[in-house]
């Protein structure tokens, strides 16, 4: 018998999955009669839908909503929980660490494939700040948007309860550096939040929380265009946001936000959304990088220069064959990434029957920006909103494009439940550290010397 023909497919993102779903339903034919077999390798063995990490994070909706079971959606595909350490094209050889493989002790074990993915996303992009490593908070999963969650609220415990006005401060001050969507909607959501939060504390206000936004650039929300990024900027001013423009955070050692324009702010609070750059594992392929680290792509998706190896998404420099200006390529968001999953499993496909390829072809349609409940910016296919408008077409988007109707179907029941009644403003620090209780429980008493003889 023949072995099957191997898809690897190497990330469990927006391309990963769709791509991945794609080609289970259109192979199923081969799937079923073993002559084909589709691998797919991620870390996590779920896939995140990161538009909707700021309303996790605010309490709309249930963390667990926010994320797709890749073994229920991908039921015919093989799911690994790893990472893909390394590539060797040229051999059509992968190098995978798993969990198993770090318990055994075995080190990293290699898989062969025919078709390669190549979809492992994004990681967040950061600078040599002083103290960031130390201070910094992303807010690129959901662990990170719950975690910060947790660490908003305890926060304002700590400042409801402190009698030193220096601790007070710092831990009522906090800083986002980034003027992208995830900066903009991670600061207007949680300010929402915390707002509504205040009311619960004897001795906090509203008007006793500063937020503070940094970006170096001279605008918020490029993707909205120039009139509705300074109507954002009014929006959040009018809630007394403090946002700076032509700003860079130049360190945050001993927990004092340092600001390029000479600010310095005391905070216990630095969340980092300024931008992302591609995977690390690109590197360590023998694959054609441009200059930004991403794959260098043709227009129908396949690695330039290269056969039986794919990409899409953040980690694909992809041309834009619709643009009026030459060499331009597709934007690294989610709106080019699902469409180019959809059209990557054609062209798999489509190459597996010797069939002709299709080029990927998609005009920019447009941005939405929630700048917290009941207000946001749109700018789609020309048309521009704002206010209550805009945040309700926000909704309705991502609503239409989180994967499975199950997702659908709970997200729109939490958003109707939480327009009927008041938000939940619990902390649930512990678990991120959930054996902490009883690891305290369990160590030995300690030892205060020998008692003294009678």
């Amino acid at each position: 018998m023949t072995e099957p023909a191997r898809i690897l497919v190497v990330g469990g993102g927006y391309v990963g999955m769709y791509t991945a779903l794609r080609l289970q339903r259109q192979l199923r034919a081969e799937l079923r009669a073993g002559t084909a077999e589709i691998v797919v390798v991620t870390p996590e063995p779920y896939m995140t839908y990161q538009p909707f990490l700021p309303e996790a994070a605010a309490g709309s909706i249930s963390p667990r909503h926010v994320v797709v079971p890749l073994r229920r959606v991908l039921d015919r595909c093989r799911i690994v929980i790893g990472e893909v350490c390394s590539v060797d094209h040229a051999k059509r050889t992968a190098t995978l660490a798993t969990l198993a493989t770090a318990e055994e002790g075995t080190g990293a074990v290699d898989l062969t494939y025919d078709e390669l993915v190549l979809a492992p996303g994004s990681v967040s992009r950061t600078l040599p700040v002083p103290g960031l490593p130390d201070h910094g908070i992303g807010f690129k999963t959901v662990e990170e948007a719950i975690g910060l969650r947790n660490h908003v609220i305890e926060q304002m415990d700590i400042a409801s309860s402190t009698r030193d006005p220096a601790i007070r401060d710092a831990a009522l001050t906090f800083v986002f550096v980034g003027g992208g969507y995830a900066g903009v909607e991670a600061l207007a959501e949680l300010e929402d939040m915390a707002r509504y939060t205040a009311r619960y504390y004897h001795n906090l206000k509203p008007e006793d929380l500063r937020w503070v936004l940094v970006e170096a650039a001279d605008r918020i929300l490029p993707e909205v265009g120039a009139e509705m990024g300074r109507y954002a900027i009014r929006e959040l001013r009018a809630r007394n946001i403090d946002v700076r423009l032509e700003t860079r955070l130049e360190s945050c050692e001993d927990r004092v936000a340092v600001l390029s324009d000479g600010t310095r702010l005391p905070t216990r609070t630095v969340v980092w959304t300024a931008g992302v750059k591609p995977a690390p594992v690109l590197a360590e392929t023998d694959l054609p990088l441009n200059e930004r680290g991403r794959l260098r792509c043709t227009s129908r998706l396949a690695v330039e220069g290269v056969d039986h190896a794919w990409a899409a998404g953040d980690a694909a420099a992809v041309p834009d064959v619709t643009a009026k200006e030459p060499g331009r390529e597709c934007a690294p968001n989610a709106q080019h990434a699902v469409r180019q999953a959809k059209v990557l499993a054609e062209n798999i496909t489509a190459s597996l029957r010797g069939q002709p390829l299709k080029e990927y072809a998609h005009a920019y349609a447009g941005s939405v920006a929630s700048l917290g409940l009941h207000k946001g910016v749109a700018h789609v296919y020309g048309r521009k909103l704002k206010g209550y408008p805009a945040w309700l077409m926000h909704r309705a988007y991502h609503l239409s494009r989180v994967p499975t109707f199950n997702r659908k179907a709970r997200v729109l029941a939490e958003w109707t439940l939480s327009g009927l009644f008041k938000r939940e403003i619990v902390s649930l620090g512990s678990l991120e550290h959930p054996r902490a209780e009883f690891e305290l429980a369990a160590a030995p008493p300690p030892d205060h010397g020998d008692k003294p003889s009678s």
